[in-house]
This record gives C-alpha cells, sequence and structure tokens, in this order.
C-alpha cells in the first residue's frame, strides 16, 4: 500500500486527481481560447483593417475593452462565486462565452465583420473570463487536498502561459491563413467544449450531503467582509498588490508593443508575432514549474525578477534583431511566472477560507486595473513614436517598481502557516526562508 501510494504521489497533480484535471484542462482551453481571439484580433487590426496612421490606437482601444470586465465586474464576480456552486458558475461562464463565439464566426465568415462586432465579442469574452478564473483559483481547495495547493497552484498559473503559447501562437497564423472568423469559431468549440470538462468533474461541495452542511454553516457563519474591509486587513498583501499593478502598466504594454515591433521594425508577418508569442508563453510556463524551487523570500525573488524583465525588454530597444526580441520574451515571461506562482502560494495560505472569493476578485481587478490605461497609452504612443522607443520605455519603468517591492521585503514579510480553524495567520519571515 506504501508503495501504490509513493507512486501516486510522484505522478503528476493533473493526472492523479482526475477531477482537477478535468478544470484545469478547461480552463487551458478558456484562456487559449481568450488569448488567441486577443492576439488574432490586435493583429487583425494592426495588420488588415486599421487605418494606417491608427493602428495603435485601434489595437489599445480593443485591448481596453477587453480588459474592462475583470475590473468593473469585480465586485459582481465575488458575490456571484461566494453565493454559487463553483462548477455551475465555471460550467456557465464557459458555456455562455461558446454560445457568443460560434454564431459571431458564423455571421464573420459572411463578410469582414465591423470593428464594433469585433469589439463586442471581445467584451462578452473577456467578461466571461473575469468569472471563470477567480472561481477556479477559489475552488483549488475544494478540488486538492492541503498538501497540493502550490502544486495545483503552479497548475493553474501555468495556464497563463500554455495560453499565451498555444493562443498566441494560433491567433495571428489563424488570421492570416483564415481570417478573423476562423479564430472565432475555434474559441467558441474551446469555450463550449470546457463547459463539458468542468460539468464532469466533482467538487468537495458537489454532493447532496455537503451541499446541507454548507447549506447550515452558511446560516450560522458571520456575515462575509467587504472588500474594503478584506484588503484593509491584509496591508503587506495590500502594497505587493499595489506594486504589482505598477508594474503591469508597463509589462502589459508588450500585448501593443509586440506587434507594432514586429511590423514597424522587423517588417514581419503574422508568423513572427506568433514567434514572439510563443517564446513569451514558453518562458511563462517555464517559470511557472521552476518558481517554487527559486529560493528567497517572495520579495527578493519578485524585486529581482522584475529588474531581470526591465532589461528584457528593454534589450530589443537596443538590439533590432529577431533573435534579440525572441530570447528577450522567454526572458520576461520566466520572470513572470516565478513572480505569480511564488506570490499566488502565498496570498493562498494568508488569506483566510472566508475571504478567499473577494480577495482574488479583487486581485484581479487591481491587477489589471492598469491593463486599460496601459494599451491606451502604448497604443497610442505606437502611432507617434517607435517601437523601439516604446521597449525602452517599458524598461525604465519598471526598474523603479523593483526598488519598491525590494525596500517592502526589507521590512517585515509574513509567511502562511494553517491554524487549527484552517485560517492563516501571518508570522515574520527570517531572512532567507522562501515562503
Amino acid at each position: 500500500m506504501n508503495t501504490t501510494e509513493s507512486r501516486g504521489r510522484r505522478l503528476p497533480l493533473v493526472l492523479r486527481n482526475p477531477s482537477f484535471g478535468r478544470v484545469w484542462t478547461a480552463q487551458l482551453l478558456t484562456q487559449a481560447a481568450g488569448r488567441m481571439f486577443q492576439v488574432g484580433a490586435v493583429w487583425w487590426l494592426i495588420g488588415f483593417a486599421a487605418d494606417g496612421g491608427q493602428r495603435g490606437l485601434e489595437a489599445g482601444l480593443f485591448l481596453t475593452v477587453s480588459t474592462l470586465p475583470a475590473i468593473a465586474l469585480a465586485p459582481v464576480v465575488a458575490r456571484v462565486v461566494a453565493r454559487y456552486p463553483h462548477r455551475t458558475v465555471l460550467a456557465g461562464a464557459a458555456g455562455v462565452a461558446g454560445t457568443v463565439a460560434v454564431p459571431t464566426a458564423l455571421a464573420a465568415h459572411a463578410g469582414e465583420p465591423p470593428m464594433a462586432a469585433v469589439y463586442a465579442v471581445g467584451l462578452a469574452l473577456a467578461s466571461c473570463q473575469a468569472l471563470f478564473d477567480p472561481c477556479l483559483t477559489t475552488s483549488v481547495p475544494e478540488l486538492v487536498e492541503d498538501a497540493d495547493i502550490e502544486a495545483a497552484t503552479g497548475f493553474e498559473l501555468s495556464t497563463q502561459s500554455v495560453a499565451g503559447l498555444g493562443g498566441g501562437l494560433l491567433g495571428p497564423l489563424a488570421v492570416d491563413a483564415g481570417g478573423l472568423a476562423t479564430v472565432v469559431a475555434t474559441c467558441g468549440s474551446a469555450y463550449l467544449l470546457a463547459a463539458v470538462l468542468v460539468l464532469s468533474a466533482r467538487f468537495a461541495d458537489s454532493g447532496p450531503d455537503e451541499a446541507r452542511v454548507s447549506d447550515a454553516t452558511h446560516r450560522t457563519a458571520p456575515a462575509r467582509r467587504t472588500l474594503r474591509e478584506v484588503l484593509a486587513g491584509l496591508p503587506f498583501i495590500r502594497r505587493v498588490l499595489v506594486c504589482f499593478a505598477a508594474a503591469n502598466l508597463f509589462t502589459t504594454a508588450v500585448y501593443v508593443v509586440m506587434p507594432l515591433y514586429a511590423r514597424g521594425v522587423l517588417h514581419s508577418t503574422g508568423s513572427t508575432v506568433a514567434a514572439l508569442e510563443a517564446a513569451l508563453g514558453a518562458g511563462t510556463l517555464v517559470g511557472s514549474f521552476t518558481g517554487a524551487r527559486v529560493p528567497g523570500r517572495p520579495t527578493t525573488v519578485g524585486s529581482v525578477c522584475l529588474a531581470v524583465m526591465a532589461m528584457a525588454l528593454g534589450l530589443p530597444g537596443l538590439v533590432a534583431a529577431h533573435v534579440v526580441a525572441l530570447v528577450s520574451m522567454a526572458v520576461a515571461g520566466w520572470c513572470v511566472g516565478v513572480i505569480g506562482v511564488r506570490f499566488v502560494a502565498l496570498f493562498q495560505r494568508l488569506v483566510p477560507a472566508a475571504d478567499k472569493p473577494g480577495f482574488f476578485a479583487v486581485m484581479q481587478a487591481l491587477l489589471g486595473a492598469t491593463f486599460p490605461v496601459s494599451s491606451l497609452v502604448f497604443g497610442t504612443l505606437g502611432d507617434h513614436l517607435t517601437a523601439r522607443t516604446l521597449c525602452l520605455a517599458q524598461a525604465a519603468g519598471l526598474l523603479p517598481v523593483a526598488a519598491v517591492l525590494w525596500w517592502l521585503g526589507s521590512r517585515t514579510e509574513p509567511c502562511g502557516r494553517r491554524t487549527s480553524a484552517g485560517s492563516t495567520a501571518a508570522r515574520p519571515a527570517p531572512a532567507g526562508e522562501a515562503s
């Protein structure tokens, strides 16, 4: 028996836990579909549809529309995730996204869709994804044992990199091959398959007995805290989130700068955009699975990774070459993956279970709040400045954020430890301890 359990423990989590494997695959499909549509639509706007003098503005406006739901719907998402069964929420979000995408693809085959329709589909898909992602993050303890939370977090975060690798690679290539309609049809099919996979998975509270216990607990439990109260009680995490929100103002600009760089500096087609997206996604994937092995406290690791990312994003501005751009995207992606797995694992342990639905919705909204600003600013600047200058601006903006995060780590950094009630308490981290 011990030998069997030992062999089972050595298997990847997605294989020894079929339910988590199905839900993780569903997240992979939804994020890859969303990323494929986003990258494909941006390349369609820059390479085919947008007016020559407004390519950056059109792409920035589309990315702004695609990121607004994560911010505007954060309070609604928190209430829905806290109130309804997570399996129902996840399957419903994926199903609605597929229902929107498939008819749109059929209509697009009849002719080139208007700009407004592209923006509307991007808004709808982003709204569904804004509900799906924090709900899955909150559902992790319902799908895995406590000892597997960090491994599950690594797999969950890796979906963003795999999505960037798959969706980012296929999006521009599909646009070059079959137009935007092909991209939308593929995305719709992926969303519908994801809904089926979620419905086939078993969550810890999906049975009738567990549901009755959950209802009784809900009736006797104190009222949930507001989103402001959740963040007010977590000052260290709040400061870290503000740092990463500031960093995102410059890092997320890569999704506008990258296609502008490929077209204006490298004078390439969608295949180059696909290769750059794939390099970014592959780097993030490697970082997601190796982040837990990087020594040091989270703030130390995070500040160093931000500094390295600044150098990686700025290098293409100094040296214009395909190889340099590809290596820079891979290094930047690795830094993103490492930062993500270290800090989300820390948050999973520090945030009390009752506050997780609200916290992760707020986290997604706060980190995404700068994305619309970044997209519009860098998109507009891209119509007036060269893409190489934009690369250097990204690097210059990240360095002060890295310094602030390092300063935060020099003060008291909490590490999580489980209490007997299953919540999380904070304690000071000894120097050099990895959380």
